[in-house]
């Protein structure tokens, strides 16, 4: 397997966060991973120093998951690795389909792989309206990029070195997720997604309230139109 780096944001994920570092080291052992605690008010960083076997890197204070993942991806491009993965620290992302998604990054498939929830018949049940936010970005996305990924706010994906290499440089603040699909199009990369089962949360609270989805959609949409006439500097890779 390609040097690989799991990276997990983490935001008062105590109840999960030692569950989902042993998941992914008993179904990818050669995984090295990177816990980004984004200001947690909990025990968060501290069960993860207690329990060891990931690198922790604390946040001073919330940045949100742009800001942690920016954090991890940055430090997957210092420290040389080809392959960097992101997983939720919820225990909603299921550690043994990482394999899965570095394949196909190694395959030479794709720059950019998805887990996707909706590709296949799944356990996975969300709420009407985070359906309806799902096909609406969808459908956005895909005017624009074209690609028909049908997950475009799935946060299980992995990269390769080219793609760490932009998103380290520049990765949206606010749910980033769809945005950076766009950004990663613009430079070239190709993105595919294939079928995972997610598992249902199993602590914590979601960021994004139903009260909260309107902004969410409006504020997501703007920002990708932005990103489509946007011109942005090539970016070169590290060897």
């Amino acid at each position: 397997m390609a040097r690989t780096l799991v990276i997990i944001p983490a935001y008062n994920e105590e109840a999960t966060i030692v569950s989902v570092i042993e998941n992914i080291h008993a179904s990818v052992p050669d995984c090295d991973i990177v816990v980004v605690d984004d200001g947690s008010r909990d025990d968060t960083a501290s069960l993860v120093c207690q329990h060891g076997g990931a690198e922790l890197l604390s946040l001073p204070f919330n940045l949100g998951i742009g800001g942690g993942m920016q954090t991890g991806y940055k430090y997957a491009l210092r420290n040389g690795y080809d392959v960097a993965i992101q997983c939720d620290a919820d225990g909603q992302h299921p550690a043994e389909e990482i394999p899965r998604l570095v394949a196909r990054i190694e395959d030479g498939s794709a720059d950019v792989v998805i887990g996707s929830r909706y590709v296949a018949d799944s356990d996975y049940h969300p709420s009407f309206l985070r359906r309806v936010g799902k096909s609406i970005l969808s459908r956005w996305i895909d005017l624009f990029i074209g690609g028909g990924i049908t997950d475009t706010t799935s946060g299980f994906r992995a990269m390769n070195r080219q793609a760490i290499t932009i998103v380290a440089r520049n990765y949206p603040e606010d749910y980033p997720e769809p945005e950076v699909l766009v950004i990663l199009h613009k430079h070239g990369l190709k993105v595919i997604e294939i079928p995972v089962q997610m598992h249902p949360r199993q602590g914590g609270v979601t960021s994004i309230r139903p009260h909260g989805a309107a902004y969410y959609m409006i504020k997501v949409g703007l920002a990708i139109v932005i990103d489509i006439f946007r011109r942005y500097a090539p970016v070169g890779v590290k060897q």
